[in-house]
């Protein structure tokens, strides 16, 4: 709902401009018209008479606003000489001395007093409303209290009057909400609608909506079936027919339930011109107010003759209760119990027919004239027996459930029973039946169903009489008509593929001359030609001397299970192929990783300088991956040092990293520096190997000056551990391999001291799936801070401390110089 100033009417504005006396394109001035008849000039004796009824309708409207108002001040004063004894007159002065005193209107203060002395919703209403309805300056800008007061009075002054009672409810409550029309709908007891009263809408409406009949549904229908009525913001959206619904298609509707004692009588239904947001709640409040105002007129509405059935055709109580005692099945004749304030708080058992049979077991004596929730205290619980009963009592609509369950407290033991129910109102009363379930019939529809679902069938034969009976199911299972006589169980090999009869014929021995239970699988052949895989099981029936005179058993249809077997055999052998080729390929890649890639390398002797390299595989064989590394001492003199690591896992991987490592090993020995290595690698990772991505990072170490010039792709830094401190090189800028055809690499130069170590690696040290790289990084400093005293046990440490949990191959190269 749109928010507005309390006091400014919906869809008004606060202030119209002035209109211009020179607008541009006017050059001669229109002739004076009179605002009541548009275009009708105010000289011409048709325009004197519009005007002359214009002023007649204010002055009638204001003396109706003046004696509603002067009714509601006299109302107040009777109040003051109730409670101060005094006379008329004095009460009189009393009021305007107070009025005056409490800087009031006369009408706001005489409200104030009713509403004091009331203490009723709609004084409720009014102190909520006036709670939420304060401007900043905490000042009231409009009172609801007036107006609800106002519409109560027009209400109670027309109670037999429901077309007036709309006329005061739009005019003095609704029209300042922004509405623009109302409808009084009374509820019939078969469900029914009777349009009571309407205002706003075009006259020929409330003609053509003034029945509707029950179960059709509309706007008002929703709102006596919901039990906090039904607001639409758009009625165009929702698509449900109604009062007024050419003229206010687009605009909202809400439609609140109009009930007192616990009963609802009917609907109030009111229309906005254009599309709404949900109302405050303040503002729904006033609404149910005003409802409930109209249901105490609509309890006592007679609707006009010739508007839907007949009024005085459905029994009363003594009626029902003769209806009741012809019916079959358990029923109660309820009635409401109302509390000292009108409110409905429980129902009377008024009578308890001839068939009545209670869940507990207890006699009709004990459950007639009892409450209903004193005899079923347990009907507010689970089953929600007394909400259902409450609701058809409200509302008139049928109710009816089928295996609800029924619980009732007997020496504080609960004890239950499912039944179908059945709730109706009759006039003022309810009429409960419940048919509680056979459990032998329930328990017989139970087995029927497991053998249709389990595709079994069950059967007996007398071996005396040659007797045999068969269920239904077996007939479905043997393709044979119902009407055709059963087949013997020694026939059964007649019945059966000629390859399953000495299965069936050990059957027999067992079954009938070893009077053991048996049990047999085969293939039955069905008259139409379809054979069924079916097994059957059975035992012998002996009499009191031991001797055989019948057999039972059942067969059950089991072709599907005999497929679902077949494909599974074959499934688990394509299956064991699929995984001794899994691990066959699995097996020729770790060899050709471990062939290139040994876990442990012999440290490398060069003058002053120590190499030591450390491999790690992924844990599980199916995760060989593509890490590399490898550390050479070159024609030149200069220590060739690179990790790499390939995407992806598997013989492809495997594969790839051979071929990079090779060409990279290949490569520099031409002399060329590490960012061209990187380059030329990178043609041979896009080119020649399938269109793999790789990482790496290469670095090319000059004893003599122990300078160490370096570039990565993609790769993770160096890490540098000088004195007790470990820091990771600045990267500098360089793609991964095989990206793109042709890339740059940059390069950089590092001078190192004796005592510094090196460390290269890939990311199978680090990584992990729970946090950052940048903080797995942090880890690995502050593991090589704690530098152990050789470079192997440097290296043993970083793997013993690694934190990675992605298993992937882990490389290790590091370097110290002495």
């Amino acid at each position: 709902m749109n928010t507005h100033e309390p006091g400014t009417p919906v869809g008004v504005p606060a202030r119209l401009p002035a209109a211009d006396a020179a607008s541009p394109g006017v050059s001669t001035p229109l002739p004076a018209t009179d605002a009541a008849s548009p275009g009708v000039p105010a000289t011409s004796s048709v325009g004197r008479l519009a005007a002359t009824v214009e002023r007649l309708r204010r002055e009638v409207r204001a003396a109706q606003a003046e004696a509603e108002g002067r009714a509601l001040v006299e109302l107040a004063k009777g109040i003051l000489v109730e409670r101060l004894g005094c006379g008329p007159a004095q009460a009189a002065r009393q009021l305007a001395e107070l009025t005056e005193q409490a800087r009031m209107t006369p009408l706001e203060f005489a409200v104030e007093v009713i509403n004091q002395a009331a203490r009723d919703r709609v004084a409720e209403v009014t102190q909520a409303f006036l709670s939420a309805a304060t401007d900043e300056s905490g000042t009231v800008t409009e009172s609801a209290a007036v107006r609800l007061r106002a519409a109560e009075s027009g209400v109670l002054a027309a109670a037999h009057d429901t077309q007036a009672m709309a006329d005061s409810l739009l005019e003095h409550a609704l029209r300042p909400l922004g509405a623009v029309a109302v409808a009084i709908w009374a509820a019939g007891s078969d469900g029914s609608l009777t349009l009571a009263g309407s205002a706003g809408f075009p006259p020929g409406e409330a003609a053509r909506w003034r029945y509707v009949p029950p179960d059709v549904a509309t706007v008002a229908r929703r709102g006596l079936t919901e039990p906090d009525g039904q607001w639409l913001p758009s009625l165009a959206e929702s698509g449900l027919p109604t009062v007024g619904r050419r003229e206010y298609a687009d605009g909202a509707r809400i439609a609140v339930p109009a009930g007192t004692g616990g009963r609802i009588h009917g609907v109030l239904e009111i229309a906005w011109p254009k599309p709404e947001d949900p109302l405050p709640r303040p503002v729904v409040r006033q609404v149910e107010a005003l409802a409930e105002l109209c249901a105490h007129t609509l309890e006592t509405f007679v609707p006009p003759s010739g508007t839907g059935p007949e009024p005085g055709l459905l029994p009363d109580v003594v009626e029902l209760m003769d209806l009741a005692d012809g019916l079959h099945d358990p029923a109660l004749v309820l009635v409401p119990h109302l509390d000292d304030s009108g409110r409905l708080v429980d129902f009377r058992i008024q009578h308890v027919n001839n068939h009545f049979l209670d869940p507990a077991g207890r006699p009709r004596a004990v459950v007639g004239g009892a409450l209903l929730l004193e005899a079923y205290p347990m009907a507010a619980g689970d089953s929600e027996l007394f909400q259902r009963v409450e609701r058809v009592y409200a509302t008139g609509e049928p109710f009816r459930a089928r295996r609800m369950r029924l619980t009732a407290l007997v020496d504080q033991v609960p004890l239950s029973a499912v039944a179908d129910i059945s709730i109706s109102r009759h006039g003022t009363s309810v009429l409960l039946i419940w048919r509680i379930e056979d459990e032998t019939a329930r328990l017989a529809s139970l087995l029927q169903h497991a053998q249709r679902l389990g595709r079994i069938g069950g059967f007996e034969e007398n071996l005396l009489t040659g007797e045999i009976t068969w269920n239904g199911q077996l007939f479905s299972l043997y393709g044979r008509p119902t009407t055709s006589p059963p087949v013997a169980l020694q026939d059964l090999p007649a019945h059966a593929h000629p390859d399953d009869s000495v299965t069936l014929g050990r059957f027999l021995r067992t079954l009938l001359h070893h009077r053991r239970p048996a049990s047999a699988a085969f293939r039955l052949l069905r008259p139409d030609g379809v054979t069924r895989h079916t097994r059957v099981v059975a035992e012998p029936v002996l009499d009191t001397e031991g001797q055989l005179f019948g057999v039972r058993g059942a067969y059950q249809d089991i072709s599907a299970q005999h497929w679902t077997e077949v494909a599974l055999a074959a499934t688990r052998d394509q299956l064991a192929h699929t995984e001794q080729q899994a691990v066959e390929r699995n097996r020729l890649a770790l060899q050709l990783q471990h062939a290139i890639m040994p876990p442990a390398q012999a440290p490398l002797l060069v003058s002053g300088l120590q190499v030591a390299v450390r491999y790690r595989p992924a844990e599980t064989e199916h995760l060989v991956g593509g890490d590399w590394y490898d550390a050479v001492v070159l024609p030149s003199g200069l220590v060739l040092l690179c990790v790499g690591d390939v995407a992806g896992h598997g013989i492809e991987a495997a594969t790839s990293m051979v071929v990079l490592r090779n060409a990279l090993r290949g490569l520099a020995v031409t002399g060329a520096g590490p960012a061209q290595l990187l380059s030329w690698l990178n043609i041979v990772a896009h080119h020649l190997t399938g269109a793999v991505t790789a990482t790496a990072v290469c670095g090319l170490y000059d004893s003599e000056r122990r300078t160490l010039r370096w570039a990565r792709a993609g790769h993770l830094p160096p890490v540098l551990v000088r004195e007790a401190d470990a820091t990771a090189l600045p990267a500098v800028r360089g793609l991964l391999l095989g990206a793109v055809p042709e890339a740059r690499y940059e390069e950089t130069e590092l001078q190192l001291a004796a005592g510094d170590t090196l460390l290269m690696y890939t990311d199978g040290l680090i990584e992990r799936r729970d946090r950052s790289v940048e903080e797995s990084l942090s880890h690995l400093l502050d593991t090589a801070r704690a530098a152990p005293s050789t470079l192997d046990q440097q290296l043993d440490r970083l793997l013993t401390y690694s934190r990675s949990d992605t298993d992937d191959d882990t490389c290790i190269v590091g370097i110290r110089v002495d």
